[in-house]
C-alpha cells in the first residue's frame, strides 16, 4: 500500500482533491519558514536596539497591515482569481520580508513592517476561497481542519529552527522566511490551476471593488455570525501577551511558561484530525457553542493561582475549544458566501482575527494594569460564555438562510446548523 496514502487516510484526508493537497503541502513548507512573526519584537529590541515602545509601535503597524490585507486579499481573489492572488501575494510578501530585514532606520523599518502586514497576508483569504472551490461541501470542515492542523505542525517545527537561526544572525530569519514564502508561490503557479468557478467570474463583474468588500458586512446573518467569532478571537489572542505576563507574575519561570504553552501545539497536532471527525456528526451551531464554552472555561481557569499542572490543564481546555472551532467556522463562511464573493466573505472572516490581534493586547494590558488578573480572566470567562450563547441564539436564522440557499444551490453542504 502507498505509505503516503496510508498516512493521509489515517489523518482523515482520503477523498480530497489533488489540488487541495498541493495547497496543503505548500502551506506546510511556508509554515516551516515562519520565522519573522514570532521573533520580530526580539529582533527590533535586541538586534536594532529599539525601545520597547518603538518595537510595540512597529509590531502594531504590522498588525494594522494584516487587518487591511484580509478584505483586500478577499476582493482580489474574487476579481483577478485565486491563483494570481495566491502567487502574487506570496511573492510580494517574500519581497517585503527581505525589505524589513535589510532596512536600517526606524522609519524604513516601520514602513516595511506595515507593507509586510499587508502583502504577507494577502494570500490567506484566497487559500480559504480555493478550498471552498475545490472541496465538496460535505468535506469542507474536514479540509479546513487538516489545513489548520498542518499550519500548527509547521509552526511547531519552525519555532526551534528560528531559535537556531537567530543565534547565527537575525537577518537569516528574514531570508529563510522569504525563501519558503517564495517557494510556496512557485508551487501555486506551477501546480494550482485557477479554481474560481466560471459562473462566479461573470457574476462578480456586477460588483465594484468597494461593493465586494462591503457586501459581507451588509449581510445581517453573516455579520451576526462574525460577532462571536471576534469575541472568541479576542480570548485566543490573550495567550500572546496577557497570559505570559500573568503566569510570570504568579511565579512561573520562562522555562515553565514554555512548557505550559507547548501543550497548545502538542494537542492540536495530536488531536485535530480525530476531533474533526466527531465534530462532523453534530450541528455546527452546537459545535461552535461547545468551542465557546471550552474557551471560556480554559481562560477562566487562569484566574486561579498558577501552578504548572493547573496552567497546563487550562491551556489544554482552551486548546480543545480552538480545535473544535477551527474547522467549523470557515465551513459556515463558505456556505453563506455567494460563489462570486467567496474571497470577500473569507476576507471578512480573517479580518475579525486581524482586528482581534490588534485590540486584544491593548485591552488585556489595560485590564491587567487597572483591574488585575482575576478581573481579566473572569471577564474572558464571561465573554466566552456569551459567545457560546450567541452562537445558539443565531442558529435558527442561519439555518433558515442555509435552507433557502440549498434550494438555489443543491450542491451545498448537508451539514446541520
Amino acid at each position: 500500500m502507498n505509505p503516503v496514502a496510508t498516512v493521509l487516510r489515517a489523518l482523515g484526508g482520503g477523498g480530497l482533491p489533488r489540488t487541495y493537497w498541493v495547497l496543503w503541502v505548500g502551506t506546510f513548507v511556508n509554515r516551516l519558514g515562519s520565522f519573522v512573526a514570532p521573533f520580530l519584537a526580539l529582533y527590533l529590541t535586541r538586534e536594532r536596539g529599539f525601545s520597547v515602545e518603538q518595537a510595540g509601535f512597529i509590531v502594531a503597524l504590522n498588525g494594522a497591515g494584516a487587518v487591511l490585507a484580509a478584505p483586500l486579499g478577499g476582493m482580489l481573489a474574487d476579481r483577478v482569481g485565486r491563483r494570481l492572488t495566491l502567487a502574487g501575494g506570496l511573492w510580494l510578501g517574500s519581497g517585503a520580508m527581505l525589505l524589513i530585514g535589510h532596512s536600517e532606520t526606524p522609519g524604513r523599518i516601520a514602513v516595511a513592517a506595515f507593507l509586510l502586514g499587508i502583502l504577507g497576508d494577502l494570500y490567506r483569504p484566497a487559500v480559504s476561497a480555493a478550498v471552498a472551490d475545490l472541496v465538496p461541501p460535505r468535506d469542507r470542515a474536514r479540509a479546513y481542519g487538516l489545513l489548520y492542523w498542518v499550519i500548527n505542525l509547521g509552526f511547531a517545527i519552525a519555532l526551534p529552527l528560528a531559535g537556531l537561526l537567530a543565534g547565527l544572525g537575525y537577518r537569516l530569519l528574514f531570508i529563510a522566511d522569504a525563501v519558503t514564502t517564495f517557494l510556496y508561490g512557485c508551487c501555486v503557479w506551477a501546480f494550482v490551476p485557477e479554481t474560481r468557478p466560471p459562473e462566479a467570474r461573470a457574476a462578480h463583474a456586477e460588483h465594484s471593488p468597494l461593493g465586494a468588500v462591503l457586501t459581507p458586512f451588509r449581510d445581517s446573518v453573516y455579520l451576526a455570525f462574525c460577532l462571536p467569532v471576534f469575541a472568541l478571537a479576542l480570548l485566543f489572542h490573550q495567550s500572546f501577551m496577557s497570559l505570559p505576563v500573568t503566569l510570570t507574575q504568579q511565579g512561573l519561570t520562562p522555562a515553565q511558561y514554555g512548557l505550559v504553552m507547548s501543550v497548545n501545539g502538542v494537542l492540536i497536532v495530536a488531536l485535530q484530525p480525530f476531533v474533526v471527525r466527531s465534530v462532523g456528526r453534530v450541528r455546527r451551531s452546537t459545535a461552535l457553542a461547545v468551542a465557546g464554552v471550552l474557551t471560556a472555561v480554559g481562560f477562566g481557569l487562569h484566574a486561579l493561582p498558577a501552578t504548572v499542572p493547573l496552567a497546563m490543564a487550562a491551556v489544554a481546555v482552551w486548546t480543545l475549544g480552538e480545535i473544535v472551532h477551527s474547522p467549523v467556522a470557515p465551513s459556515v463562511v463558505a456556505d453563506l458566501a455567494p460563489a462570486e464573493l467567496r474571497g470577500s466573505y473569507q476576507g471578512a472572516y480573517h479580518m475579525m482575527w486581524g482586528l482581534a490581534s490588534s485590540v486584544a493586547p491593548a485591552l488585556g494590558g489595560a485590564m491587567l494594569g487597572h483591574m488585575g488578573t482575576t478581573a481579566l480572566w473572569a471577564g474572558c470567562f464571561c465573554v466566552g460564555l456569551a459567545a457560546a450563547a450567541w452562537h445558539l441564539t443565531i442558529a435558527g436564522a442561519r439555518r433558515r438562510r442555509v435552507e433557502t440557499l440549498r434550494l438555489e444551490r443543491p450542491e451545498m453542504s448537508a451539514s446541520l446548523d
